[in-house]
C-alpha cells in the first residue's frame, strides 16, 4: 500500500466522510455527536461546543477539497447552530454573550466559558471564510472575546476557563494555547491579516521554546497561574480525556506540525529544528516496538503512564512526520509516517463501516463500541491530518491532484 499518494490519501478523505455523511445533520439543528462503530447514534441530544465547531471544520475542508456544494449547505447548517444557539446574547452572569459548553436537546448544560472552545469556534470561521460562507469581521470578533477573557499579555498566552460569574480558574495549560496557535495560523491564511500570524508566532514560541526549556526540551501539559511548571496535576490521572499528566507525545507532534505550517509562512531556522527535535523525541519515547502505535503518555523519567493507543495521537503524529519529511528531504521522517500509516490501517481504520475508532490499549483491543463521541473524536484529526499532508503536496482540491 502506498500510504504517500495523492489517489490514496484522497480516496481515505472520502472514506472517512462517507461513515457521517448521511446521518450527521439533525433537522432540528446542528449536527448529531455520538456514533457506535456500525453508525448507530447514541444519546442524540447532547452536543458539546468543540466537535460542534470540528465538524464544521470537516465539511468545509472537504467542500474546498472537492468541490462539494452539498458540504458547504451541511457546514452552514452547523454555522447558524454555532451562531444560534450555542451563541447566547446574555449568557454570562454580565449580560454579555458566551458560548453554551455542553447543550442538552439544544439547551445549555454548562455555561464555561473554555479557550480551547473558543480555539475551535476561531478554526470554523477561518474555514467559512476561506469558503465563502462567512466575512472576517466573525475572526476578529472571536479574536477580540479571546482578548477580553483570557489573554494574559504578562505571560504572552492565554487562560483557560472562565466562569459564567467571569471569574478566570487557576488552572493554565498549553492545550488551548496549541489549538489557538492553530486557529490563528488558520485565520491568517483565512484573511491575510499580519494580526493572526503575529499571535500564532508568539504562541509557538511561547509554548514549544519558552515552556519546554522548562522541561528539557518538551512541552508540559499544566501550569499554575503563573505559568510555572505544575507537575503535580492530575498525577493520580494520566488518562484525563482532556488534561492527564505525562508528557503527551501527541502534543509535541502536533506542535511540531503547527511549527512547520509557521515556518510555511514567516521561515526561520529555529522553527524546524524545533519542530524535529519535539518529533524525534516523542517517537523515540513513545513508538512501541512490540505492538507498534505510539502511545498516550510518559512521565519525565521516561517510562510509559498510560500505553493506550489514541486514533488522534497516530494522525497527527503522521502529519508532522509527512511535513518534515516534506521539509527537509530526510528519509527517516517518510519511514516514521510509513509506520504510523501502517500500524494505523492496520488497527485503527474501520475497514468495514468507515472512519477510524478511538481507542485501543496497548495490544490493540478495542475499549468501547463508541467510535465518536460529543467532545472526544469526530474525525477531524483523521480527516485534518491527510488534508494536511495533501496540502505539502501541493493538493488543495482534485482538479491539481494529478488524479
Amino acid at each position: 500500500m502506498n500510504f504517500y499518494s495523492s489517489e490514496f490519501l484522497l480516496q481515505h478523505c472520502q472514506d472517512i466522510l462517507k461513515f457521517y455523511d448521511d446521518k450527521v445533520v439533525d433537522p432540528s439543528g446542528g449536527y448529531f455527536h455520538n456514533y457506535l462503530d456500525d453508525g448507530t447514534l447514541f444519546a442524540p441530544g447532547f452536543r458539546q461546543l468543540v466537535s460542534s465547531t470540528r465538524i464544521i471544520v470537516n465539511y468545509v475542508s472537504a467542500a474546498l477539497l472537492f468541490g462539494r456544494d452539498d458540504y458547504k449547505t451541511i457546514a452552514e447548517h452547523g454555522l447558524k447552530y454555532l451562531e444560534q444557539v450555542h451563541w447566547r446574547e446574555q449568557l454570562m452572569a454580565d449580560g454579555s454573550g458566551g458560548y453554551a459548553w455542553t447543550l442538552q436537546d439544544h439547551q445549555p448544560l454548562d455555561n464555561t466559558q473554555q479557550a480551547y472552545g473558543y480555539a475551535f469556534v476561531l478554526l470554523a470561521y477561518a474555514a467559512a471564510v476561506k469558503a465563502g460562507l462567512r466575512d472576517k469581521t466573525t475572526l476578529h470578533r472571536v479574536y477580540q472575546l479571546l482578548e477580553q477573557r483570557f489573554w494574559q499579555a504578562d505571560f504572552g498566552l492565554y487562560a483557560d476557563e472562565l466562569s459564567q460569574q467571569g471569574v478566570l480558574s487557576n488552572y493554565r495549560g498549553q492545550n488551548a494555547n496549541m489549538h489557538l496557535c492553530e486557529a490563528m495560523l488558520a485565520a491568517f491564511e483565512a484573511c491575510g491579516e499580519q494580526l493572526f500570524l503575529d499571535r500564532a508566532y508568539t504562541l509557538a514560541t511561547n509554548i514549544a521554546v519558552r515552556q519546554a526549556d522548562l522541561t528539557d526540551g518538551l512541552v508540559w501539559e499544566h501550569y499554575t497561574p503563573e505559568f510555572k511548571i505544575d507537575v503535580e496535576y492530575n498525577k493520580d490521572d494520566p488518562k484525563n480525556l482532556y488534561r492527564p499528566w505525562g508528557f503527551q507525545p501527541g502534543h509535541q507532534t502536533e506542535w511540531a506540525k503547527l511549527m512547520l505550517i509557521l515556518h510555511r509562512h514567516q521561515p526561520e531556522d529555529w522553527m524546524l529544528n524545533r519542530a524535529r527535535a519535539l518529533f524525534d523525541r516523542a517517537y523515540e519515547q513513545a513508538w512501541d516496538h512490540e505492538h507498534g502505535g505510539l502511545i498516550y503518555g510518559f512521565a519525565p523519567d521516561g517510562r510509559w503512564c498510560d500505553d493506550d493507543k489514541y486514533f488522534w495521537v497516530q494522525a497527527e503524529s503522521m502529519a508532522a512526520a509527512a511535513l518534515l519529511y516534506q521539509a527537509t528531504s530526510n528519509i527517516s521522517y517518510m519511514a516514521a509516517y510509513q509506520a504510523l500509516w501502517q500500524y494505523s490501517w492496520e488497527h485503527l481504520v474501520d475497514h468495514q463501516y468507515g472512519a477510524w475508532f478511538r481507542l485501543l490499549t496497548r495490544t490493540n483491543n478495542k475499549l468501547s463500541n463508541e467510535k465518536s463521541a460529543a467532545g472526544a473524536k469526530c474525525d477531524y484529526h483523521t480527516l485534518c491530518a491527510v488534508i494536511e499532508v495533501l496540502r505539502g503536496m501541493g493538493v488543495t482540491s482534485v482538479t491539481n491532484s494529478g488524479v
